[in-house]
C-alpha cells in the first residue's frame, strides 16, 4: 500500500539554524506540522518542551505531557508534537508558567518567561485585510489567526489581542515614531523607533528606517513589528 501523508521527520543536519538542538545527537528530529506558522519560521511543539523550555527529557516524555493536556497555545490545548510554535505565540504549562516566542539576540525565536496576566493577551501583525460578502472586511494575522471587524486597520498595523478568544483590545499603527522589534535578520531581538518611512519602488521594498542604541538601519519593515506607541505594551525581551 502506499504512503499516506508527509514525513514527520527531518534530519537534525537540514533543520532550521535557529532550532536549539544538537545537531549530531541523532539522525532525525520531529519536523513541524503546517499550520499557523510557515516550517522555516517555527519550532514543533514537542521540541519546544524537550529543548527549549528543557520541561522533558525526551520526545516520549514531551507526547505523555502533551496526551495528558498539560501544555496550552494560545490558550488552547494542543496535543501535537508537530504543531508549530511561532512568533508571539503563548505557551502556557500546567506547572503555572508561562512562556512567549520571540526574536532574541539575533535568533529567530526564543521562549521568555512573562507573568500569567500576559498570558492572555498576545501582539499580532496585519498580514491580509479583504472584503467578503456582504461588505465586510476581514484581516488576516501573521499567526494565521483571521478576524471580522468595522474597525480601520492596515497592513503592517500591530493588534493587542484577547486569548484564547481573537477580540481586539488596542490597535497599534505602523507609523513614525512608534516602538517597533526586529523580529528577523542580525538585528533580530532588538527594539528601536522608527524614524521614517520610505515607500517601495520597482527595485526596493517599502523599508523603515530604525534606530536602536546608537545604530541606525534601514530595514524592510516585513523584518519589523510594532510592539507600542512609546514602548512596548507587553513584555518581548
Amino acid at each position: 500500500m502506499a504512503k499516506k501523508g508527509g514525513d514527520t521527520r527531518v534530519k537534525r543536519q537540514l533543520a532550521p539554524k535557529f532550532w536549539d538542538i544538537k545537531r549530531k545527537q541523532s539522525q532525525f528530529v520531529v519536523r513541524v506540522k503546517p499550520g499557523p506558522h510557515p516550517k522555516h519560521r517555527a519550532y514543533p511543539l514537542g521540541m519546544i518542551l524537550r529543548d527549549v523550555l528543557k520541561v522533558t527529557s525526551t520526545m516520549h516524555e514531551s507526547d505523555r505531557v502533551l496526551t495528558a493536556g498539560q501544555v496550552k497555545v494560545d490558550g488552547v490545548v494542543r496535543r501535537n508534537r508537530n504543531f508549530a510554535v511561532g512568533l508571539m505565540d503563548v505557551i502556557e504549562l500546567s506547572s503555572g508558567q508561562t512562556f512567549r516566542m520571540v526574536p532574541k539576540d539575533s535568533m529567530l525565536l526564543a521562549a521568555i518567561p512573562i507573568d500569567g496576566t500576559e498570558g492572555a493577551s498576545k501582539l499580532v501583525r496585519v498580514t491580509s485585510k479583504v472584503t467578503i460578502k456582504g461588505k465586510k472586511l476581514q484581516y488576516g494575522f501573521h499567526d494565521g489567526k483571521t478576524l471580522i471587524s468595522e474597525q480601520n486597520l492596515k497592513v503592517g498595523d500591530t493588534c493587542v489581542i484577547d486569548l484564547p478568544k481573537v477580540q481586539v483590545r488596542t490597535h497599534i499603527p505602523f507609523e513614525k515614531g512608534t516602538s517597533v522589534l526586529i523580529i528577523s535578520g542580525e538585528n533580530a531581538g532588538h527594539i528601536g523607533k522608527i524614524d521614517d518611512i520610505q515607500d517601495g519602488v520597482f527595485s526596493l521594498p517599502k523599508r523603515a528606517l530604525v534606530s536602536y542604541e546608537d545604530r541606525s538601519v534601514e530595514l524592510p519593515v516585513e523584518m519589523v513589528m510594532v510592539v507600542g506607541s512609546d514602548r512596548p505594551v507587553l513584555k518581548v525581551n
